[in-house]
Order: structure tokens, then sequence, then C-alpha cells
């Protein structure tokens, strides 16, 4: 990362901690120092041009570091974007960002922040996640490896008791840095997702071979679907599509939405989830 991308990240990550209701307050901007492994006067610097950006951030003796003023949802999307582009360059979609922030506001920032910081820092979080409705899992241990946009949805991958499982950041309510270290080159990140159809759902493999008409075709050939997919052309312009996938449910829904023209070849069992579930669609027509 070139020295002013690293500036420009650990700027917006003083932001997201001061954002913070979990930060240890005051927030003074020798502690900043320490933390990012600066000079004090490079922390100053930093807050100064956090406000030539038009953020109220000041640093006083009574008050610490502190932000004074709020700014605006759009303000805050075009920050986390910047944030999340210097981590993850294909990543960063506005869709997601939005949501994220309408969900839960300033505390996007802070819970991005943190939990980018315990990825970069290989710290294990504890997290508290509302997994369904208003029920809340509190103080889950996780070991967080990557933080991920799927299916309109900013995410986390992490290791939870041995598994790796993936969390919607928007349901992740407080995050807090236990300083507990774990090692993440024991994760090969990137295996995780070349299997991957959509979002990562976990460790299957299934090889799976479709027959495509030429107008799908026309539209696959040029595109990279999978890390390891195979094209095969057919005499009258349709196409044999063979790719490696981690979850059958998954390419089941992406062939029932395709309709006419996608048939899949094997496995078998992949063809019986999609039979059952264009069943299901049918269903709800009983009278058409």
């Amino acid at each position: 990362m070139f020295d002013f991308q690293t500036k420009f990240k650990r700027q917006i990550e003083i932001l997201g901690i001061c954002l913070s209701e979990q930060a240890q307050r005051p927030i003074r901007t020798f502690d900043l120092a320490e933390f990012f492994g600066v000079e004090e006067l490079t922390i100053k610097r930093d807050l100064s041009e956090l406000r030539s950006y038009g953020i109220d951030i000041h640093s006083t003796k009574r008050e610490g570091v502190c932000v004074h003023t709020e700014f605006s949802k759009q303000k805050l999307v075009d920050i986390i974007l910047d944030y999340t582009s210097l981590n993850h360059n294909d990543y960063a979609l506005d869709k997601s960002t939005s949501l994220l922030v309408e969900k839960l506001g300033t505390n996007a920032l802070s819970i991005l922040v943190a939990l980018q910081l315990c990825i970069d820092k290989e710290e294990i979080a504890i997290i508290d996640y509302n997994k369904i409705g208003t029920m809340v899992e509190q103080r889950k241990e996780v070991e967080p490896l990557l933080i991920f946009q799927s299916d309109g949805s900013w995410r986390l991958l992490a290791v939870n008791d041995g598994k790796i499982k993936q969390y919607l950041i928007d349901k992740i309510t407080r995050v807090r840095n236990t300083g507990k270290k774990f090692q993440k080159s024991n994760y090969d990140v990137a295996d995780l997702f070349k299997y991957s159809w959509k979002s990562w759902l976990g460790q299957e493999k299934h090889e799976v071979k479709l027959w495509l008409s030429k107008t799908w075709a026309e539209r696959i050939k040029p595109r990279m679907l999978v890390a390891n997919q195979k094209i095969t052309k057919l005499e009258d312009g349709a196409i044999i599509f063979e790719c490696t996938v981690n979850s059958l449910n998954e390419i089941a829904g992406w062939i029932v939405s395709r309709g006419e023209g996608v048939k899949v070849l094997e496995p078998e069992e992949l063809k019986e989830t999609v039979i059952n579930l264009a069943k299901g669609t049918l269903a709800n027509y009983p009278d058409e």
C-alpha cells in the first residue's frame, strides 16, 4: 500500500475509533500515536487533514479527540466507500454501503473500523450479533478473516468455535478487541472463495455440469462466474459449462432464475434440487 493510502486509511480509522461508543475516553493524541505506531505530530496532522475534509474533529485537554458535529448520511457513505476501497478494491459497492449506513448510522463506520483493525492486527474480537429478530448473541468470540460484499450486503468472514462462518455486518451491534492473537495464515481465505458461486457458504465441493442454450451461452462466455469454470462449445452454438461449487442450493436458485435454456446434466442431486425449486415456484400460481 502506498504511503498516501496508508495515511488515508489511518485517518479514517482514527475517525472510526472516535465515533465508537466502546472507545475508552478520553482518547488522547499520544494514545493514538502509540496505537498506530507513529509520532504524535503525525496524529495531529491527521486531525488537521480530517478537518480539511469537512469533519469537525478536534483534540482538547479535557475531552481528548472528539467529533463535535454529526455529518450527513451521504458523507458517511462516501467515507465508508473510501475505506472499504482501500481494503477491498473489488467489493466496495454503493448499494451495500448505503443499506449498512441506513441500518447502523455512524456505528457502521466504527464497527467496520474495529473489525478491520482486528483483521490487520490478527487479534480476536468479541461481537454482539443480532441473529434473528431481537435475539442478540452476546460476547461471541471470533477470529475475523475478511470483510467482503455479497448479495447486496457487507459480510464478515470469521472463525468461531473452530468453524469458518459469515456474519452480516448490519447485524453486528457491538465489537470489542480482546488483544488476544490468532494466526490468520492458518486459513487460506482465497481458497475459501475459489468455489463460491455468489457468496461463501461452506467448504463443500460439488462438481457441476450444465447445458446452456446458444442464447445463454452468448451471455455467459464473456464472464468469469467461478475461478475454475470450463466451457466447451457445441456445434449448434450451445455450450457445456463445468465448474466446482460449494453449495448446490445456491447454484440451483441461479439456474431456476434463468428459466428456459439452462439444464442440469450433473449431478443428479442438483437436478432434483432445481426441479423441486421450480415446482415450489409454480405452486404459487395454482389457478393459472
